[in-house]
């Protein structure tokens, strides 16, 4: 009899994480190695605590809507670690995976999320459990991987940001334009605790450099009078300055808060890079008539579907496909990755990695990619980035004018296990 595969997606989600889970669901349905096809509701917590959807029982229509269905309300997401010292959790998932016949696992994710299928697989096949696991890369921030790009080009959902960032950028450079004369400095302040991919997609904007625009990131260090002092530099020659930060900007304290990950949540912190840039500009005094204001878009910037790149969306797909197949194989350990042709016409092929080998490492943004100044990108920069945004809009079907997204009937495998509170959950003795 087939065994079944399990898929879970974990960390934050990004406008094109439903395609990948659906590129894995249609080829994993086409194969004989691979059974009933179920989804850890809410990641790794639904599959501690045997929330398991049946996406093989869901009809072929709305697995397809998960094409244009952004974020990861289809089968949910978490942010729950599993730790080296919780083999509770990790006795539970073997449970679990034992009694559903599970030998296909697929874990949808970012640089946390490989070590967590890291960490199942081997332990299946510590326990004596033919259990294949695979893993689907997905990060907005395109932090997967190393500085080299030779274990993974980019991630799907990072050339959806970058494309919303390029757009967000224009369209506030005509609000800027025109209100100059009484708000001169706009700041926006882009997703990126400690990585610069996406604040860097600013540039995309404006690839001629001909906008009075500065990008700041997290990763080179300045002190908040320098930036007033480019800031200024900039005003005295244009009269108006437009500023993308990155959320990991070190102004000082935020009181910020973490997650489980041990990850700073900016957006949940009592203030943001953006309005203490601006709380800085203004008590100092701009060198133009005018105030300073800011943009801090939040989680909007990973789930607008409308600005999602044709070419993500593309790339998202395959690469969950090529997960499934690397399952179906039996080439487990491996993360499915996305590889760029060499040559000047962009174009991408997919391979896989071991899952070691990007299991909890951050690629950096490469250092020579910012420019002297401190406060630019570079062009090769723009020319790795752009191919990735797309020239065209994607269809998103309506119905009555409102968005039309996948809407999975809520049919889970039936609970065979007594119930299990996952170990971080408990209450603290």
């Amino acid at each position: 009899m087939a065994k079944n595969l399990l898929v879970a997606q974990s960390g934050g989600p990004s406008p094109v994480i439903n395609n990948s889970l659906r590129g894995l669901v249609e080829t994993a349905r086409q194969m004989s190695e691979i059974g009933t096809v179920y989804g850890g509701w809410h990641g790794i917590e639904g599959v501690l605590k045997e929330e398991l959807l049946d996406l093989t029982a869901q009809s072929p229509e709305e697995i397809a809507l998960l094409r244009i269905t952004p974020a990861a309300g289809s089968i949910g997401t978490c942010r729950y670690k599993l730790k080296d010292n919780q083999t509770e959790d990790f006795d539970r998932v073997m449970e679990v995976f034992k009694a559903h016949n599970i030998g296909y696992f697929a874990y949808i994710g970012g640089n946390d999320s490989m070590d967590t299928a890291n960490k199942v697989a081997k332990l299946a096949q510590s326990r004596g459990l033919d259990v294949v696991g695979v893993g689907v890369p997905k990060t907005i921030d395109n932090d997967v991987g190393d500085s080299e790009f030779k274990l993974v080009d980019h991630t799907p959902g990072y050339g959806s940001v970058a494309r919303y960032w390029s757009h967000m950028v224009q369209q506030a450079n005509e609000e800027n334009g025109g209100s100059c004369p009484a708000d001169p400095v706009l700041v926006m302040q882009a997703m990126g605790r400690k990585i610069g991919y996406i604040p860097a997609a600013a540039r995309l904007a404006d690839p001629d450099r001909q906008l009075p625009l500065q990008i700041y990131l997290a990763e080179r260090k300045i002190t908040p009078e320098q930036i007033c002092e480019n800031i200024n530099a900039q005003l005295r020659k244009d009269g108006r300055c437009i500023v993308v930060v990155s959320e990991g900007l070190d102004l000082g304290d935020l009181g910020a808060r973490k997650d489980s990950f041990g990850h700073q949540m900016f957006s949940a912190s009592e203030t943001t890079v953006a309005q203490k840039l601006v709380n800085i500009l203004n008590d100092k005094g701009l060198a133009v008539k005018g105030a300073a204001r800011c943009n801090v878009p939040g989680t909007d910037q990973r789930h607008n579907i409308v600005y999602a790149s044709s070419v993500d969306l593309e790339e998202a797909y395959k690469v969950g496909r090529e997960a499934a197949l690397l399952a179906a194989r039996g080439e487990g350990g491996y993360m499915a990755t996305i590889l760029r042709k060499p040559g000047p016409v962009y174009s991408a092929i997919y391979d896989k990695v071991p899952l070691q080998e990007v299991a909890e490492k951050d690629r950096k943004f490469p250092d020579h990619w910012i420019t002297a100044n401190g406060y630019d990108v570079t062009d090769d920069f723009v020319n790795y980035a752009a191919p990735l945004v797309g020239e065209d809009w994607i269809s998103v079907p309506l119905i009555g004018g409102r968005l039309r997204f996948a809407q999975l009937k809520p049919i889970f495998a039936n609970q065979k296990l007594p119930k299990y509170v996952p170990q971080a959950d408990r209450p603290k003795k």
